[in-house]
């Protein structure tokens, strides 16, 4: 393929596919399973100075044990506002602060529980699936117009469009395989 126009299109399809099976993955890494997970504090804000500040700026957050977060924060004094930003966030776990660190200790899920964290799991994978249909349809539409505006021959166009699909493919796949693991994470006891 010479065309560097076509040779955009596909480099682009590549691109945002990649960045949609990656926005995939960091969501399922802040959705708990039952054991300490310290990617759940990722979007944490936390109100230090003055300002809101990510947890992972203002101390450390390391796993205890399979069930047990523990942040030591650099400044003590920051301890309340920590606590009072987990309480406040989604996360679901009471802080236990003991004046040097807050450990988060996560309860074993019920099945229940599991059942809608994987109902969640398949919608936020389905959601995923969606958008790279329309990155499909977006790169479809750019073929279509080269080849409508005589910059590229019909061969081309066809297999670029075969090309476009086969990558398309490729990622249908991969988000499912993203998908069935954190599934079968959400569902192992």
């Amino acid at each position: 393929m010479e065309n560097e126009k076509l040779e955009e299109i596909l480099l682009t399809l590549e691109e945002k596919l990649e960045k949609a099976s990656n926005v995939l993955k960091e969501d399922y890494a802040a959705i708990r399973a039952g054991r300490a997970n310290p990617h759940v504090l990722d979007k944490l804000q936390v109100e230090a100075y003055g300002v809101m500040s990510p947890l992972q700026q203002l101390g450390n957050v390391s796993v205890a044990d399979a069930r047990c977060l523990v942040i030591s924060p650099w400044d003590k004094s920051l301890l309340k506002s920590i606590e009072k930003a987990i309480q406040a966030s989604d996360i679901g776990i009471n802080p236990s602060n003991d004046g040097t660190v807050i450990r988060l200790v996560f309860p074993e899920l019920t099945e229940e529980r599991r059942k809608e964290l994987v109902k969640q799991v398949k919608k936020m994978g389905e959601e995923t699936k969606v958008a790279v249909r329309n990155i499909r349809r977006e790169a479809m539409e750019g073929i279509k117009k080269l080849k409508t505006g005589k910059e590229i021959s019909e061969d081309e166009a066809s297999n670029a469009e075969v090309d476009v699909e086969d990558t398309v493919t490729k990622a249908i796949e991969g988000v499912e395989k993203t998908v069935s693991a954190k599934e079968k994470e959400l569902l192992t006891i």
